[in-house]
């Protein structure tokens, strides 16, 4: 049998050593610990018991142990023993614990989730921890890619539905997997995106859902470190980061970063009522905000909430990050409800979180994109003031600002101007630095941008909660009919409204955000919380038959104007806004707002036309661009171009000529705007330059 060493308690989790393996698991209110070792994935029992003495396995909050000869690919899982915590939940020794630190996840095929409730014990029917390499990414073969914030432009997916469907160009085995992903880099780099941006991809438990449905979006953490199964091809637990690993490097080689969702706010096992599968195991009262006697605080509206103030927690938290970020080599991050990583002691919000802190301050996490949801299901929201500088915030202000003004609600037009300035009115009064707010329409949650366009109400029946679930606050319009329709001059303002808002997007000041499908009319029923739609209603359309080409057309050619022309539509220093005559600099850019007469907005409540103008000191304008939300037609004044105008966006026009490749001249002084449609025109100069 070989031997047994007293091991480390660095680094964290299972390591590969000269000898064997080093074990090493937080467990600071235990009286005892018992690593298990497995056979098999399907083991009942485990082939060996390793009990981990006080004196000798035991370094303040951390249980370690050295095993020789066991290699990598070995399982492995633990008991734990100890007093139960107030509220009758803490330590269950009689349940199998999954290391919160293992790389790898086995025992699928024999899991059963319910099996970790109660006081039966589960060690037939457990996940088991993998011991995996722990290598870094090669950086050299495959650098980041480091779009700086001026230039991103980012893509929300889910990797399991952006390939699932048999006519996604896939091949059947690598069908919603990571490597499925690879195989459509092609179709990101056409569209012109820089950035995608996956759902949760770290484990989850698909059980982790009401009875009859599965998790299908992720937002139910088992892991913080190891991919998620059921995006791997294959059933080798090892493959798993290699898979990711694959997925990164061809993303980097073709100019993508790769951002992952993230959960560290809440785990799967729910309240003091859920599995016992793995943190709750360890150190019930050290991962979550409990009360005095025991009951869960729940600001995330699953059961629970990570305690990211305690220092094991920061620390279990940062070592996911840099696990992901140095050895699977992503690029960033975007924080699900992560202001509730800023609460702490009786879920207090803190102005210097040590989490947050402590992730500013990490070398190895300083070149990466951070993104967070400024808000929790606690009633915690904040953009302006998010407590750390250097995490960009989900500008949920931006998307009901433009949802409303093309709505034709009262009192948009001056929230409009404000977000196409950069949300001044949310940053104290200045344009938000760049990389500050990341502005979407649509995300996962809630409708697509086609079902905004054609649905009033939310339709999620299918979802099995009678029409409960999801947001109520949509700002959505069906412009005329509820759902689908043959109605043509319906289909046609719908199209026309889909451009508006997506140009209203893209050349916004900001960082954009586009939702899997919306540049191809994805539709989802009516359906705004397809968390448990693992089926056509939630993945990727591709064939003829279902796609928009030509809005498809519309959006490469609308992200390729905002790369070329990023110094009028989203400068890196915000345009000063000031009269013409006062402006002495001949060269520098400076904004002008107009309604239909120049210089003369309208900012009523009542109003739903606006237009802005980008002047070049005083040698002339050279951008315009009018929003006209009315339901009648309007006529604009130009402003004196400083070479002459030619119109570049014409939403009311037919697909082609809407974005055309080659902008026309312009040559009267103004110009006719459509209800609901938008015009940008731009001077020669700049249509001379553009590749579209």
């Amino acid at each position: 049998m070989s031997a047994i060493l007293r091991g480390k308690p660095w680094p964290l989790g299972s390591t590969v050593t000269a000898r064997g393996v080093n074990f090493s698991v937080a467990a600071p209110r235990a009286n005892r610990v018992e690593l298990l070792l497995f056979n098999s994935s399907e083991a009942p029992s485990p082939d060996r018991i390793i009990d981990l003495d006080v004196q000798t396995h035991r370094s303040g909050d951390y249980w370690h142990v050295e095993v020789e000869g066991l290699k990598e690919g070995c399982l492995y899982g633990y008991r734990v023993f100890g007093p139960l915590a107030p509220g009758g939940h803490g330590f269950r020794p009689a349940k199998v614990l999954l290391d919160p630190c293992a790389r790898g996840i086995e025992g699928w095929s024999v899991y059963q989730r319910e099996m970790a409730t109660g006081a039966s014990p589960n060690t037939d029917c457990c996940l088991k921890g993998v011991v995996c390499e722990r290598d870094r990414f090669d950086f050299d073969a495959h650098p980041r890619p480091r779009h700086s914030w001026q230039q991103t432009v980012i893509y929300e997916l889910h990797v399991g539905g952006f390939t699932r469907r048999s006519n996604s160009g896939v091949a059947p085995e690598r069908r919603g997997t990571l490597l499925g992903v690879i195989d459509k880099i092609p179709y990101l780099k056409d569209l012109g995106v820089t950035t995608i941006e996956l759902l949760p991809v770290q484990a989850f438990d698909p059980d982790d859902a009401p009875p009859g449905r599965d998790n299908v979006w992720g937002y139910s953490p088992l892991s913080w470190f190891a991919p998620h199964s059921g995006y791997i091809c294959g059933d080798d637990p090892l493959q798993a980061r290699h898979q990711m690993r694959a997925l990164v490097a061809a993303c980097h080689d073709a100019g993508l970063e790769v951002l992952l969702d993230v959960v560290y706010n809440h785990t799967t096992e729910g309240n003091q009522n859920g599995p016992t599968l793995s943190w709750r195991g360890f150190g019930d009262r050290v991962y979550y905000h409990q009360s005095s006697n025991g009951d869960y605080l729940d600001v995330s509206g699953c059961g629970n909430s990570i305690a990211a103030h305690q220092p094991l927690s920061r620390t279990l938290i940062l070592e996911s990050l840099r696990c992901w970020a140095i050895e699977l080599g992503v690029d960033g991050f975007r924080f699900d409800l992560g202001i509730e990583l800023s609460r702490g002691e009786g879920l207090k919000p803190l102005e210097q979180p040590p989490l947050l802190e402590a992730m500013e301050a990490d070398p190895l996490l300083s070149d990466l994109k951070l993104v967070s949801e400024p808000w929790d299901c606690g009633g915690l929201y904040r953009l302006n003031d998010f407590p750390a500088q250097r995490i960009g915030t989900w500008n949920g202000r931006f998307r009901d600002a433009l949802r409303g003004f093309w709505k034709g609600d009262e009192n948009s037009t001056w929230a409009l101007g404000q977000r196409l300035r950069g949300s001044p009115d949310l940053y104290e009064g200045k344009p938000v630095n760049l990389g500050r707010s990341v502005n979407l329409l649509t995300a996962h949650d809630g409708f697509t941008l086609m079902d905004l366009m054609s649905f009033n109400g939310k339709h999620n029946l299918a979802n099995g909660e009678d029409n409960r679930d999801g947001e109520n606050h949509n700002i959505s319009w069906n412009h005329g009919v509820e759902g689908p329709t043959t109605n043509h001059a319906v289909t046609a303002l719908r199209r026309r409204q889909q451009r508006n808002m997506l140009s209203t997007l893209l050349l916004a000041r900001g960082v954009p955000m586009l939702l899997m499908g919306d540049e191809v009319g994805r539709s989802q029923g009516g359906n705004n919380n397809t968390w448990c739609q693992d089926s056509p209603l939630s993945w990727m359309i591709w064939s003829d038959h279902h796609c928009d080409r030509d809005l498809l057309t519309y959006v490469r050619r609308l992200i390729a104007v905002r790369h070329q022309l990023r110094d009028l539509f989203t400068p890196l220093i915000a345009h000063n806004e000031k009269p013409q005559q006062l402006s002495s600099d001949h060269e520098g850019f400076w904004r002008q707002w107009h309604g239909v007469e120049l210089g003369k907005p309208d900012w009523a409540s009542w109003s739903h036309c606006l237009a802005l103008s980008v002047h070049r000191g005083s040698q002339g304008a050279v951008l315009w661009a009018g929003f006209n939300a009315y339901f009648k037609a309007m006529h604009f004044d130009l402003p004196v171009a400083a070479t002459p105008w030619h119109r570049l966006i014409d939403t009311a026009l037919p697909p082609g000529e809407d974005l055309p490749a080659h902008p026309e001249p312009w040559t009267p002084p103004g110009v006719p705007l459509e209800a609901r449609s938008l015009v940008v025109m731009v001077a020669r100069e700049y249509t001379n330059t553009l590749k579209l």
